[in-house]
């Protein structure tokens, strides 16, 4: 009854937290929309669900079912190293593999196919968060089994992670103009808008920077790290022949299969 509880408020207070941020976005845009909103906001919105749905049927019971095991087992990196310490590494690597996963997923053209309909979104903002392929859900699961099992998260360290992973990704898809000095500050440790902006950008060299989904030490260490760019000057989407057209509903869940889809170069 408790944990049921629990869930339940936390719950509520997510709920509250994302309506505070799609409020705070539209009081305080960084970037101007450049489309109708509720076209794009239902469209991403069905993709997030059928997202939703698959992974609460694949990638959410094999995950936890992997992390209750870590724990049983005391393997992988968390009880190699034990204590806070041990969890603090695990967090650490799931963050620094899905960076990787994500560098990943604009290098390799089968994987582009796929994360093209996340970046096909010409405006930017925390329903962009949502709007990925279902099947790149599906593709995604063995990268996320093996992250859990590497790192040897166990159902607490795990849960930490996705909340921080959750948090994170909507907050720095959203079109949220933050003081100057806030941000500044907030990314030395983590992704903003602003920085997350660039990468969205139509421009792969713009687009090839700024991949972390966490915490900004990776792109720092990997020196793909950029915030030298101004937001009015970015052009979100994606610069190809067929984006246009793709940016509807059937059209981008049709997209990856389509033979003669553009590559990103």
């Amino acid at each position: 009854m408790a944990k049921r509880l629990a869930k339940i408020v936390g719950f509520a207070v997510a709920g509250a937290a994302v309506g505070a941020l799609l409020l705070a976005e539209r009081a305080r845009p960084l970037r101007q929309r450049t489309r109708q909103q509720l076209p794009r906001l239902a469209r991403n919105g069905a993709m997030g669900l059928a997202c939703q749905a698959v992974i609460m049927a694949s990638e959410a019971p094999l995950t936890e079912s992997i992390a209750q095991e870590n724990a049983r087992a005391k393997r992988g990196i968390q009880h190699r190293i034990r204590g806070w310490p041990g969890r603090i590494a695990a967090f650490l690597l799931m963050d620094y593999t899905y960076y990787l996963w994500h560098v990943a997923t604009h290098k390799l053209p089968f994987l582009w196919r796929f994360h093209r309909v996340h970046h096909l979104d010409p405006d930017l903002d925390a329903s962009t968060a949502i709007r990925f392929h279902a099947a790149d859900m599906l593709i995604s699961t063995p990268m996320r089994m093996a992250q859990v099992r590497l790192s040897g998260a166990d159902p607490q360290t795990h849960d930490l992670w996705r909340g921080f992973f959750i948090a994170s990704v909507l907050f720095h898809h959203s079109n949220l103009r933050l003081p100057k000095q806030v941000d500044r500050a907030l990314r030395t440790v983590i992704a903003t808008p602003r920085l997350h902006g660039i990468h969205h950008s139509q421009k792969l060299d713009e687009m090839d920077a700024n991949w972390t989904a966490g915490l900004t030490v990776w792109d720092r260490l990997h020196g793909t790290y950029r915030d030298d760019v101004l937001q009015h000057r970015i052009t979100i989407g994606v610069n190809d022949a067929l984006a246009e057209r793709d940016i509807a509903l059937l059209p981008a869940l049709a997209s990856p299969f389509a033979q003669t889809l553009p590559t990103r170069a």
